[in-house]
């Protein structure tokens, strides 16, 4: 049996996995590339890439591999609180630690000091994580608009209110900010800590700590710290 070999890297500006999206797409201000391995450094290799809109990347969770698997798992959805099988679930501790993920081509660079690059959108992913293979996303055979979300169908995804003061704002570049809030709208606490308790958060974004509280419905950026 061919071992899986990853055959790119992607390159986001989270740092950890902590303040990520839960899925992709949720935030399409968020960009980042995918540079492949040296030996897949191929142009050839994408040739006719650039005509679809969407890709599925197949990806690795680098961080959550672990040495024994679990049947069920406590998605953070249900307060972590609640356990579901494996298999019906997104969970990242998984008998094998393989993610997917359908991300928005935005251009194919051929000639750059990398080798070919793609530039995407709306990515999940931890920077650096290793992709072990991209597919085109085919909207004949990959949309299911009838489609049900079992658990996830019960599921309030309502975004948070970003309150953020603009002497902050002003310290994070402008082709960031917008990624930075509709990731900030998102929640990123644990889903175990949806109450607002008062408690000081930091999602490490782009080369910043980004400090946060939440009162009620409303997110509040409250400090902005150069890492």
């Amino acid at each position: 049996m061919q071992a899986l070999t990853p055959i790119a890297r992607i390159h986001t500006d989270f740092p950890s996995k902590f303040g990520i999206p839960r899925q992709s797409g949720l935030v399409d201000a968020l960009k980042a590339t995918i540079v492949f391995e040296s030996e897949y450094r191929d142009a050839s290799a994408l040739r006719g890439l650039d005509g679809y809109s969407h890709l599925w990347l197949i990806w690795q969770f680098s961080e959550s591999v672990m040495a024994h698997w679990s049947p069920t798992v406590k998605p953070p959805r249900l307060g972590g609180n609640v356990r579901m099988g494996v298999f019906a679930t997104r969970s990242p501790f998984r008998p094998n630690p393989i993610g997917l993920s359908c991300v928005k081509l935005e251009r194919v660079e051929l000639s750059t000091p990398d080798g070919p690059v793609l530039h995407v959108a709306g990515a999940d992913l931890m920077d650096g994580t290793p992709i072990y293979d991209i597919k085109p996303y085919i909207p004949y055979a990959d949309c299911h608009p009838e489609a049900t979300g079992g658990f996830t169908d019960g599921i309030d995804y309502a975004r948070l209110e970003v309150d953020f003061p603009e002497a902050l704002l002003a310290r994070i570049p402008e082709d960031k900010r917008a990624a930075l809030i509709g990731v900030l709208s998102q929640d990123p606490r644990p889903g175990y800590r949806r109450e607002g308790d008062g408690r000081r958060y930091g999602v490490a974004f782009a080369g910043f700590d980004v400090r946060f509280v939440v009162e009620g419905n409303t997110l509040r950026v409250t400090e902005i710290v150069v890492q």
